[in-house]
């Protein structure tokens, strides 16, 4: 028999103990589904903290911090390695028409056409690929970049196209080219009242086949929408889209009921990944119906809002400006409803749980808008109610944004897609209190940025260059638009983002990178905080990730 001396037998048993403690905190690791280490992770929390891991379980984040101490907290299904690369939360495009842009995905392309003639060629085009078409439909052409800088007419579509009726919406889709088979189609002549938009006709009284805000309606009325079978592979395509350039969550601006159904369908089938915030449209229907039954608040789709036009856009001189546009001092652009309309919308609204999301142009619109606004909510300053766009306003009017709790919506890209022509329109003293994001932010403390695609392109990052820079993708010009409205790149981040879902009470749940919060995050090869300027819009989404699970990685 041996015998241990006490000193020997407690240099003996104490290693042995700590081999047992060990074991025993390893065996007592909680478990989560996925831990992402070595990353440069930007949390975009209260204090815009840095990390370089996090752990997600049952699709919310759990923990942020460094690698060692989650390895040792936590043992994970799935352990990613992010090769050093960046990581934000999922890109939230607070102004996009989703569901428009989708059903319109076989329609002739036309941004970016530098001529009429251009025009022309890319629908031939698209008329030999969709020949069976019942109608021939594009999107996306602006005079401004046509060296006439005319509105174009109807003449040549009906030479060339005599028996398909057009319908070509302008960039800002605020404004229609159509010929005379599509005319006949809506029974539209020169003798159709029209209120809120403009029929146009040349000198001699004829039909130029121009239409402009609510007279476009008269024709697009017309055209069918597809059915859910034709409806959903391009639901589908749209939404690759969007997770390709890193959009997890998007703010779909103005949808009807049924339209809204049919996503919230795909979502529950698991086909529709997307986070949809979805702004009603505020038909007599769809009012009575949404104020009965209540906002719908939950992680997938959030429809607490209703969307309103006040104008139209500044390209096609539809926005409603207080004194005329300097290159047509005869005109002032128009409101689309009254303002009794508008006011009597308003309280029935207040009286609601749902925001009015107002689109508002022009500073006479914007105006209007506010007053009506601060009048309904009587100091109520946390409803969160919005401007989509806050594009031209006074000096005297900035105040109220901050005075009536309003939130400004703003899509940066307009600002350096409009800035070669803006001042014609504007006059150089006006167009100094356009695009003025860095005042909005000053006066409301926050910015919910967005895309108004297909307005602009869905990359969100052009945006965020745009914000920062005021530039174009050319990095035009060398000392960018108006830099006093520049925003700095946090910010810019925070309104891609958490100011996002702020503006859609949301921002307990998405929107930053911290425990308790959706575990919605995207993987990038570029440090948009700190690369030049110039590589903004060339930074890649490498993967995205929406509730912890993988939905998009580029091969």
């Amino acid at each position: 028999m041996v015998y241990f001396t006490n000193a020997f037998a407690r240099q003996l048993t104490a290693p042995i103990l700590a081999l047992g403690l060990l074991a025993g905190c390893q065996a007592k690791r909680e478990a989560v589904d996925l831990l992402v280490t070595n990353a440069t992770v930007y949390t975009v929390d209260s204090t815009f903290a840095k990390a370089e891991s996090f752990a997600v379980k049952d699709g919310k984040f759990v923990a942020v911090g460094s690698a060692t101490d989650l390895k040792a907290k936590y043992e994970a299904k799935q352990e990613v390695d992010a090769g050093g690369k960046f990581i934000y939360p999922g890109f939230y495009d607070a102004h996009c028409h989703f569901y428009r842009y989708a059903l319109a995905l076989p329609s002739a392309d036309l941004v970016g056409t530098t001529s009429w003639k251009e025009v022309i060629q890319r629908l031939q085009e698209n008329r030999r690929k969709y020949p069976q078409a019942a109608w021939l439909t594009g999107r996306g052409w602006d005079q401004n970049d046509w060296s006439s800088k005319q509105f174009p007419t109807k003449d040549t579509l009906d030479q060339l196209f005599p028996d398909v009726p057009v319908f070509l919406i302008r960039v800002d889709g605020h404004a229609a080219l159509v010929n005379q088979k599509a005319l006949d189609l809506a029974c539209v002549t020169a003798s159709t009242p029209i209120s809120g938009g403009t029929i146009t006709r040349d000198a001699r009284g004829r039909l130029t086949g121009l239409l402009v805000d609510n007279a476009t309606r008269l024709v697009s009325s017309k055209i069918a929408d597809p059915t859910p079978a034709e409806a959903t592979p391009l639901l589908m395509q749209a939404q690759q889209n969007c997770l390709a350039v890193g959009l997890t969550s998007l703010a779909d601006a103005g949808l009807d009921r049924a339209d809204i159904d049919y996503m919230a369908a795909l979502q529950q089938q698991g086909q529709l990944r997307l986070r949809l915030n979805v702004m009603i449209n505020p038909t007599a229907a769809n009012r009575a119906f949404y104020l009965k039954n209540g906002p719908i608040l939950t992680d997938q789709l959030t429809v607490s809002s209703f969307k309103v036009y006040a104008d139209g856009a500044l390209g096609s001189r539809g926005a409603c400006l207080v004194q005329p546009y300097a290159d047509r001092p005869k005109e002032t652009g128009f409101l689309l409803s009254t303002e009794k309309e508008y006011r009597a919308l308003a309280k029935e609204l207040a009286a609601s749980k749902f925001q009015m999301n107002t689109h508002a142009i022009g500073d006479s619109a914007n105006r209007i808008i506010l007053n009506i606004y601060g009048e309904a909510l009587q100091g109520q300053k946390d409803r969160r109610w919005r401007i989509e766009h806050a594009q031209v306003v006074t000096p005297a009017d900035m105040p109220k944004f901050g005075q009536f709790g309003i939130v400004p919506s703003v899509q940066p890209t307009h600002a350096t897609s409009d800035m070669y022509w803006a001042g014609e329109r504007l006059g150089a003293a006006r167009v100094k209190t356009a695009y003025a994001y860095a005042e909005l932010l000053r006066q409301y403390g926050q910015l919910a940025l967005g895309s108004d695609f297909p307005v602009e392109d869905i990359n969100p990052l052009f945006g965020f260059h745009s914000a920062v820079a005021r530039q174009d993708a050319k990095n035009y010009p060398a000392p960018g638009f108006q830099m006093e409205n520049a925003i700095s790149r946090p910010d810019a981040l925070r309104g891609m983002t958490t100011w996002a879902a702020h503006a859609g009470f949301e921002e307990k749940r998405k929107g930053q990178i911290k425990p308790g919060m959706l575990a919605d995050f995207v993987v990038l090869d570029t440090d948009l905080l700190t690369a030049p300027k110039e590589q903004l819009r060339g930074a890649k989404v490498l993967q995205t990730w929406i509730g912890g699970q993988s939905v998009f990685s580029r091969k």
